[in-house]
C-alpha cells in the first residue's frame, strides 16, 4: 500500500530525469553483477546472469548517455535499440524486451506521470512474456509481472506521485522476489532468490534513488555507464591501408517519416557507391552502415526517407595510420566488431557460436562461414550474432546457438537481419556439429531444416566441468571444486577423478541412446587437459565400451569444460 507519510510530490518525469534514472539503474546493476552471478543455483562456473543483464543494460546506457538533449521519443529509441542489440543470454534478452516494451509506452509522451509509468511497465511485461514460449514462474518474468500488476492497481488511486509509484513498484518487485523460492523448489533448496529477479530489483533501486534522494547509488563502476568517444569502428583494423578502397566509414540512423518506408532502394544505392553495406529495418528506424568515398551522397539519399540521428563519419585510412585513435573495445567490455558485412552471393550460409579454438575449427571444417566466440564463459550479444549473419554471403543463413542461453539472442538477431535466417535450436556443441554433418547442399531449405533437426535430436551430449560453489542441487551434495558430470545439460553425478568421471559418463550416454546402439563417440577435451592425459582417458573409454563404438579424441581447447562428449 502507498505510504502516506511520503512528502515528495514529483508529479511527472521528463526525458532528462528519466535518462538520469536509467543510467543510475544501469550503474547499480553493474555494481551488483558478481553478487547476482552467485545467485545462480546451478553450480557450474559459467553462471552469468548478472553479467548478461549488466552488459545488456550498459549497452543501452551508452546510447542513452549519448543523447545530449533528450526528448522522450529519442530516449525511448535509445533504450529500446541499445538494450536489444546489446542483449546477452536469456536473462539479458528478457531484460531488453522489458525495456523495449516499457520505452515504447513512453515514446509519444513529453512527460510521463505515474499512470503512464504503470502502463509502460505493463507493455514491457507483455513483450517479454510473448517472446518466451513456456514462461517459468519464479523468474524475472514473475517479478516484473507482479510488480506491473501492483502498479496497475496503484495507478487507479488519486494523487499518486512518481516517487509513490516507483516505491510501490519496487516494493511489489521485492515481495515477488522473496516468493520466488516458493515457486521454484530448486531455489528454495539452494537458499537463494531468482538471480534475474534480483537484477530487476537492483535496476529499479538505482532508478528510484534519483527521484527519491536526488542522488545515484555509489558505484566503483561509474565509468562503464558513461559514454566513451569511439574514434574508430572495429572494422578499420581488418584492413591494410592499401586495401581500403572506400575511405569513409559512414553510419547513421534514419527515423522514418512514414512506417511503410522501403529500405531496399536505399540499400541498392549504398551498394552502388561503396561496400560493407548494412541496412537494418527496425520498425520506426533504419540503421545504416557503409564504407564509401561519397558520405554526403549517402546522407542525402537517406534524408529522403526521414530525419537522421547518430551520424558518424570516420576516415579509415587515418584510423589505420594512428593507433592512438583506436579504442580497445574489449577493454570496455564489448568485443570489437570482427566482421565485414557482405552481400549475399550463395544460397546457404552458416553461423555458429562456440568457445575454444579447436571447437571453432571443427565448425569451420564442416562449412560454417562465421563462428562467434561465446557460449561458456561469455554469451555473445544480439549485435554480435547479427554482425556475423551480415558477414555471411548467403541469401539464407542457418544459425547454430549451441547453448540454450543463446537461442533467444539468436532469434532476436534473426528478426533484425537483412536476409532470411533460420535459428536451429541446438543446445550443445555436439548437436551443432551433427546438424552441420546432416546438411545437404542439394536439398531445399525445408528438407534441410528437417534433416538437421532430426540429426541433432539423436545426439547424446555429456560434459564435465567443476563446481564453482558449494551447493545442494537435485539431490546432489556438491562441494566447490568437485567434478560435475552433466547428461544433456542435466546433473548426472559428482566425482573427484577425471578419468573415472569421463568413462562413467560416456558409458551412461551410450546406454541411453535411442536404440542403445551408439557406435560413434567423440571426446572433445578442453584447454586445461594435457594431451597425454586426454589420450589416456580415450583409451580407458574405448576399453570400457569395447568393440561396440569407435572413440575419437579431439583437442577442442574450450574453457571451463574439461570434456565435451558426443554419442551418436
Amino acid at each position: 500500500m502507498i505510504k502516506e507519510e511520503l512528502s515528495v510530490d514529483i508529479q511527472t518525469i521528463d526525458a532528462a530525469l528519466l535518462s538520469k534514472m536509467f543510467l543510475a539503474g544501469a550503474k547499480n546493476l553493474e555494481a551488483k553483477k558478481e553478487w547476482i552471478n552467485e545467485l545462480n543455483v546451478f553450480p557450474v562456473p559459467d553462471g552469468d546472469t548478472g553479467t548478461n543483464m549488466s552488459m545488456t543494460i550498459i549497452s543501452a546506457a551508452k546510447e542513452v548517455a549519448a543523447v545530449e538533449k533528450p526528448v522522450m521519443k529519442d530516449l525511448a529509441k535509445a533504450i529500446s535499440s541499445g538494450s536489444l542489440r546489446g542483449a546477452r543470454g536469456n536473462s539479458g534478452v528478457i531484460l531488453s524486451l522489458l525495456f523495449r516494451g516499457f520505452s515504447k509506452g513512453l515514446e509519444g509522451k513529453e512527460e510521463a506521470d505515474a499512470k503512464d509509468i504503470a502502463h509502460a511497465l505493463s507493455l514491457g511485461v507483455s513483450a517479454a512474456y510473448k517472446a518466451v514460449m513456456k514462461p517459468t514462474e519464479g523468474t524475472i518474468l514473475t517479478v516484473a509481472r507482479l510488480a506491473s500488476e501492483h502498479a496497475q492497481q496503484v495507478a487507479q488511486q488519486e494523487e499518486v506521485t512518481e516517487v509513490m509509484m516507483w516505491k510501490e513498484i519496487l516494493s511489489a518487485a521485492e515481495d515477488a522476489l522473496a516468493q520466488t523460492p516458493e515457486m521454484l523448489p530448486v531455489l528454495k533448496k539452494a537458499g537463494v532468490v531468482d538471480a534475474g529477479g534480483q537484477g530487476f530489483v537492483e535496476i529499479w533501486k538505482g532508478m528510484l534513488s534519483v527521484i527519491e534522494n536526488e542522488q545515484i547509488i555509489p558505484s566503483e563502476e561509474e565509468a562503464q555507464a558513461a559514454p566513451k568517444e569511439k574514434k574508430a569502428h572495429g572494422v578499420a583494423a581488418e584492413f591494410n591501408e592499401e586495401d581500403i578502397h572506400f575511405c569513409y566509414c559512414t553510419e547513421f540512423i534514419i527515423n522514418k517519416e512514414h512506417p511503410d518506408v522501403d529500405p531496399l532502394s536505399l540499400r541498392a544505392y549504398l551498394e552502388s557507391i561503396g561496400d560493407c553495406v548494412v541496412v537494418v529495418d527496425d520498425e520506426e528506424i533504419i540503421k545504416c552502415h557503409v564504407h564509401t568515398n561519397e558520405p554526403g551522397n549517402a546522407i542525402q539519399a537517406a534524408l529522403k526517407l526521414g530525419y537522421l540521428t547518430n551520424m558518424k563519419i570516420d576516415n579509415m585510412k587515418e584510423q589505420h595510420g594512428d593507433n592512438n585513435k583506436l579504442v580497445d573495445l574489449e577493454a570496455e567490455g564489448q568485443p570489437a566488431f570482427p566482421y565485414k558485412a557482405v552481400d549475399p552471393d550463395k544460397e546457404y550460409g552458416f553461423v555458429a557460436i562456440a568457445a575454444g579454438e579447436g571447437v571453432k575449427q571443427l565448425f569451420v571444417d564442416l562449412g560454417v562461414d562465421n563462428v562467434v566466440s561465446g557460449g561458456q564463459t561469455m554469451n555473445p550479444s544480439t549485435d554480435d550474432i547479427l554482425s556475423a549473419i551480415h558477414a555471411t554471403a548467403a541469401k539464407r543463413v542457418f544459425v547454430l546457438p549451441n547453448n540454450k542461453n543463446i537461442i533467444m539472442a539468436a532469434e532476436q538477431a534473426a528478426n533484425l537481419a537483412d536476409r532470411k535466417v533460420d535459428v536451429l535450436q541446438t543446445r550443445t556443441i555436439p548437436q551443432g556439429l551433427s546438424a552441420m554433418l546432416a546438411f545437404d547442399p542439394e536439398a531445399d531449405r525445408k528438407q534441410n531444416v528437417t534433416n538437421m533437426v532430426q540429426a541433432y535430436e539423436r545426439v547424446g551430449t555429456g560434459s564435465v566441468t567443476f563446481a564453482a560453489r558449494d551447493s545442494d542441487y537435485e539431490g546432489h551434495k556438491i562441494k566447490k571444486g568437485e567434478l560435475l558430470a552433466l547428461e544433456n545439460g542435466k546433473m548426472s553425478f559428482v566425482d573427484t577423478d577425471l578419468k573415472k568421471t569421463v568413462v562413467k559418463l560416456t558409458h551412461n550416454l551410450t546406454k541411453k541412446s535411442p536404440n542403445k546402439d551408439a557406435s560413434f563417440v567423440t571426446l572433445i577435451y578442453g584447454e586445461d587437459v594435457a594431451e597425454d592425459q586426454a589420450e589416456e582417458i580415450r583409451e580407458a573409454v574405448a576399453e570400457r565400451l569395447g568393440d561396440s563404438a569407435e572413440v575419437v579424441l579431439i583437442a577442442g581447447k574450450q574453457p571451463v569444460y574439461y570434456f565435451i562428449i558426443s554419442v551418436e
